[in-house]
């Protein structure tokens, strides 16, 4: 078996390796076996210098961040250890190459010297776990980078190339090659120019050029922009106290560190970063399931969806044929395609030349016939279930033999049109969010009798596009629309009640919700919203209670479709929302009409568990029901594609820290004063025995 870390000679260098696949992760056993290297390093006069290399494709690409939540949890013995390697009197070099990050940068820093491969990318993105570089990153970064650029890939948590970090003075030297070879070649040359030590803690941080109130500007800028995170406001303290002698910068930073290693915002944070990671692993799927290729794809509706679904794929280098009813609505199509890709490109984001490469990828037809040759194929039409069997039945004898069939349904039975198809082992759900292009959440509906390697086909297929996948059950809504129709439900009986859009868009907001169900459903169209309760009518899925979903219902009547046609719940000055009486009147009427009494003591504390109390009770039922696998699927899907915001970890997260004591008791008593006619209120069985045996729901597994 391959130590972990290693000390071999090469010459008059010794060559420490570690050798922790796949990503040369700091693991407890690695900074134990880094402290045993440097030891015998220092033991050993006849080295004349020492040379830091990585196997494999990487070199340390971060710690272990499992052992952040250990109750003993200390950084002493790593940072200990990089002082140790900094302190040599002979010259310590890192060799570097693939992703240098967190806690590798941090090594990297500790040493005298630094040569890269071209290709190397370097960062400190411990802010997106709600943290900040805890092993001297904070104090040695700007040290070599100066305070603007260390700051704006602490704050920012971005990688930099190889040849930005040479031109900041991160790295020493560019080699092509293998990178031990190039390790070893740029430390013999140093041994032979007799370089010594260049420790970086002894080095000054440069203030030239910035105003005397920099640091005074960046934390009130963090404390109003990123309010929510305490990482944006230590991150500027930490890099702050760079400018003090670097035993007291360290004791900033150390301090800092913790405040946000035990804060309930890292923790949420956390939860997700593991949470994605689990997502992808799915109960009963076989590791060695053999994959469908995908080298082309069909697209079925050339909308606004159907563009956005097909830029994912001429983003990757597939290439996608649109299939429409008109020359008119494809030519629509293909032309807010391009003029999505031309304001990337007037942004800096894409160059001309790749505009057109990724336009050339794509091709619009009026003919069925041209999806035969693809290995997938995704139906992006409107949401009726008619039209969309249809769809699916000519789906089902035009597509060639293996071929995928998805479907982009946000809310429909994807058993009832895999079974249009004629195939539906071929078939599996594909929800994507809008904007298609934009979004990173995926949902992967399983239907039924949807094929293993169909599953396991799309799943990869979304990491390739660049999404988080996450599988949901057939059910109306899948995960994230059946939560989100008890949480617009409330929305709707609250204005009816006396609440105003934007009291009830601000309750929410003030947690950290990207945008509230108003404003939400404005932008994405009251009309698409109106049809989807439409269809679940059809469906025979909603309750028998006429004031359900009023507002929505009478609005696309009205034809009052949201921001697109300048009026929905709220009025629209140009993109900005305004209140609008006639909301409040159409409310009042509707109230009336359904016997529901007006109040003006509906407080925010009032909206905030009303909306999001009955969104977990039944996230908790779509666990118990098998729908989602995962309680942090759950989080995943809300926090990737609602907005639901990450500093609380999702919503089954953000219960636990509220305790499910705490909402199952209120939950009764919304059921005792608003009546519970309709189960409205009913709590899961899953969430009621779980707040009575006083355990997390974030941690259950099914049985």
């Amino acid at each position: 078996m391959t130590e972990l870390v290693s000390l071999a000679r090469h010459g008059d260098v010794a060559v420490l390796r570690i050798a922790n696949p796949p990503v040369n992760a700091l693991s407890l056993q690695v900074v134990t076996g880094l402290a045993a290297a440097v030891d015998a390093f220092e033991a050993d006069r006849s080295y004349a210098a020492l040379l830091l290399h990585c196997e494999g494709r990487t070199f340390v690409a971060g710690g272990d961040i499992t052992s952040f939540d250990s109750p003993g949890f200390t950084a002493a013995l790593y940072n200990g250890t990089l002082m140790r390697l900094e302190s040599q009197d002979r010259p310590v070099i890192a060799a570097l190459h693939g992703t240098v990050l967190g806690g590798g940068l941090e090594l990297a820093l500790a040493c005298h010297y630094r040569v890269a491969l071209p290709g190397t990318l370097i960062g400190l993105p411990e802010v997106k776990l709600g943290l900040l570089p805890g092993s001297l990153g904070t104090q040695r970064l700007p040290r070599v980078a100066g305070v603007e650029l260390a700051l704006d890939m602490i704050s920012s948590g971005r990688s930099i190339k190889a040849a930005a970090a040479l031109k900041a003075g991160i790295v020493d030297e560019l080699k092509e090659g293998d990178p031990l070879d190039a390790g070893l070649a740029f430390t013999q040359a140093l041994v032979a120019r007799g370089a010594g030590p260049r420790r970086v803690s002894e080095m000054n941080v440069s203030q030239v050029g910035l105003p005397p109130d920099y640091f005074e500007r960046a934390l009130d800028e963090a404390k109003r922009k990123k309010a929510f995170y305490p990482s944006a406001r230590n991150i500027v303290m930490a890099v702050q106290a760079s400018t003090l002698p670097f035993a007291e910068g360290e004791a900033v930073e150390a301090r800092l560190f913790e405040e946000l290693r035990t804060s309930p915002e890292s923790k949420a944070q956390r939860h997700l970063f593991f949470a994605e990671r689990q997502a992808g692993k799915i109960p009963g799927l076989s590791k060695d399931v053999a994959l469908r290729p995908v080298a082309s794809v069909g697209i079925v509706g050339a909308g606004t969806m159907g563009g956005g679904i097909a830029m994912n794929f001429a983003n990757a280098g597939i290439p996608a044929v649109l299939v429409e009813t008109s020359q008119a609505a494809l030519d629509r199509g293909l032309a807010l395609v391009r003029a999505n890709y031309e304001a990337s490109a007037a942004k800096g984001r894409l160059t001309a030349e790749q505009v057109e490469q990724r336009m050339a990828l794509l091709r619009g037809t009026l003919d069925y016939d041209a999806l035969t040759p693809c290995d997938l194929v995704i139906e992006a039409v409107f949401e009726n279930m008619d039209l969309k069997k249809q769809v699916c039945t000519k789906l089902g004898g035009v597509c060639k033999p293996g071929a995928i069939i998805a479907t982009n349904t946000s809310t429909l039975d994807v058993d009832v049109l895999a079974e249009a198809t004629g195939r539906p082992a071929d078939v599996v759900g594909m929800h994507f969010f809008s904007p298609a292009n934009v979004m990173r959440l995926l949902e992967v509906v399983r239907g039924a009798k949807t094929a293993p390697e169909v599953l396991a086909t799309v799943m990869q297929l979304a990491r390739k596009i660049g999404k988080v996948a996450v599988v949901s059950g057939v059910c109306y809504g899948f995960i994230g629309n059946r939560m989100a129709e008890v949480y617009m439900r409330e929305t709707e009986f609250l204005m009816m009640e006396g609440a105003a859009p934007a009291e009830i868009d601000g309750a929410v907001e003030a947690l950290g919700m990207a945008m509230g169900p108003c404003r939400m459903l404005d932008m994405a169209g009251i009309d698409v919203g109106a049809k989807t309760v439409i269809e679940y009518g059809k469906a025979g899925g909603l309750p028998p209670d006429d004031s359900y979903r009023a507002m929505v219902r009478t609005m696309f009547e009205l034809g009052r479709f949201g921001q697109k046609t300048g009026a929905g719940y709220y009025r629209y000055d140009g993109r900005k929302p305004v209140g609008d009486p006639e909301t409040t009147r159409l409310a009042k009427e509707l109230a009336t009409a359904h016997g529901i009494a007006q109040r003006n003591d509906i407080s925010q504390q009032e909206i905030v568990e009303r909306l999001l109390y009955p969104l977990i009770n039944e996230g908790a039922k779509i666990l118990e029901e098998g729908i989602a696998y995962r309680p942090g699927d759950i989080d995943i899907v809300w926090t990737a594609g609602y907005g639901f915001p990450d500093h609380k970890g999702g919503p089954m997260f953000m219960a636990d820290q509220i305790g499910l004591g705490v909402i199952a008791e209120r939950l009764e008593h919304y059921a005792q004063v608003r009546g519970n006619e309709f189960g409205y209120w009913t709590l899961s069985p899953l969430l009621a025995d779980l707040a009575q045996r006083g355990q997390r729901i974030s941690d259950w597994r099914a049985a």
